[in-house]
C-alpha cells in the first residue's frame, strides 16, 4: 500500500481533486467568504504576491476549549512543531510542514483564509475515522452480488452529520496523549451506538460486543492529509482511516445502530461509487472496496 502514500497522492497532478473542499466557501458555520484561490495558485511554490486571505478562527475556538490552542502570540504559549508537544501531537503524517512566521504552512497549499476556522490546533488536527464493514445479505444469510460486476455488495456503517447534513463515516478527533485505536472505537461507540446515553449495564454489553470487532484483525486504509471544508493556511485535518470488516456479519447483528453525539442519523448503506460523502471519505471507502474485492462501479474504466 506504499502507493497510496498522501505524499504520493498529492502531487501536482492531483492537487484539484485532493484539494477543492478545503477551498469551500463560505466557511463551513459562518459567512466568511474565502478569498478565491485560481486552481494554478494554490501550491505555494508559485509565486502570488497579491495573495490577501482572510483571516479567521471561530468564536467556539477563541473561547479557550480544552481542546483549543491559544492564539500563536499569546503569552506563554510556545508551541513545539513538527515533534510530540508534551500530549499534543503536532508531528504530521505528511513529513515535515513550513512554519512561517511563527504560523504552520497547510503542506497542501493555499485555502483563501488563514487563522484556525473550527480547528483547534495550529497545524495538524488529527482525527480517526473507523470503517465498519459487512457484506450485503439476502434473508437466507448468502452473499448478494451485483447484477452487472457480479461482484459481492459491501455495506458500511454511515452517519449523517449534524453540522452539513453530509453522509461520512463516524469518526472524531484524537483527544491529547489517546492512542489512535481507543479513539477509532470511542468515535464508533459515540456516534454510531449512541454510548453516551446509554447506562452502564449497557455499555458494558456495547463493549463486549465492539471488542470481538475492533480486536480483531484490521486494514489501515489511509493514513495522511483530508481534503476538509473545515482547513485553513495554518491548521488541517490529518486522519487515519481503519477497515474493520465483520466476514460472518454475526458481531454488527447484535449491535442495535442508534445515532448519537454529532450524528443526525446512522445506518448501514450500499457501497458503489454513486455516493457522496463528506471530505475525503469517497476515496477511504473505495480503497476498502478495492482490499475486500467488492462492486465499486458498474463502469469498467480504462483498459490496462
Amino acid at each position: 500500500w506504499s502507493r497510496l502514500h498522501p505524499v504520493n497522492m498529492f502531487n501536482s497532478y492531483n492537487v484539484k481533486f485532493y484539494h477543492s473542499k478545503s477551498l469551500t466557501s463560505p466557511y463551513p458555520g459562518s459567512r466568511v467568504e474565502r478569498c478565491q484561490v485560481p486552481e494554478d495558485k494554490v501550491g505555494w511554490l508559485i509565486e502570488w504576491k497579491d495573495y490577501n486571505p482572510v483571516e479567521y478562527t471561530a468564536l467556539s475556538v477563541l473561547a479557550g476549549p480544552s481542546w483549543a490552542d491559544p492564539q500563536i502570540h499569546n503569552k506563554g504559549f510556545s508551541p513545539k512543531f513538527n515533534e510530540r508537544d508534551g500530549e499534543v501531537e503536532r508531528r504530521s503524517l505528511n513529513g515535515l510542514y513550513v512554519v512561517e512566521n511563527g504560523r504552520p504552512r497547510n503542506p497542501l497549499g493555499r485555502t483563501g483564509l488563514t487563522g484556525r476556522g473550527l480547528l483547534g490546533r495550529w497545524g495538524p488536527n488529527h482525527a480517526a475515522d473507523p470503517v465498519v464493514t459487512r457484506w450485503k445479505r439476502d434473508r437466507s444469510g448468502n452473499k448478494i452480488a451485483h447484477p452487472v460486476t457480479g461482484k459481492n455488495i459491501l455495506q458500511f456503517v454511515a452517519i449523517k452529520r449534524r453540522d452539513c447534513e453530509e453522509w461520512a463515516i463516524p469518526g472524531g478527533m484524537v483527544d491529547p496523549g489517546e492512542k489512535i485505536t481507543t479513539t477509532l472505537k470511542r468515535e464508533f461507540e459515540e456516534e454510531a451506538l449512541n454510548s453516551l446515553q446509554k447506562s452502564p449495564e449497557e455499555k458494558a454489553e456495547l463493549e463486549k460486543q465492539l471488542h470481538k470487532l475492533f480486536s480483531q484483525e484490521h486494514f489501515v486504509v489511509y493514513r495522511g492529509y483530508v481534503d476538509d471544508p473545515r482547513n485553513t493556511d495554518n491548521a488541517w485535518i490529518e486522519t487515519e482511516a481503519v477497515n474493520y470488516h465483520d466476514e460472518t456479519g454475526e458481531t454488527m447483528d447484535n449491535l442495535p445502530l442508534e445515532a448519537g453525539d454529532d450524528a443526525g442519523v446512522v445506518k448501514w448503506v450500499d457501497i458503489s461509487d454513486k455516493l457522496e460523502l463528506y471530505a475525503s471519505h469517497s476515496h477511504f471507502i473505495k480503497l476498502v472496496t478495492e482490499k475486500h474485492g467488492a462492486h465499486w462501479s458498474e463502469d469498467p474504466g480504462p483498459e490496462c
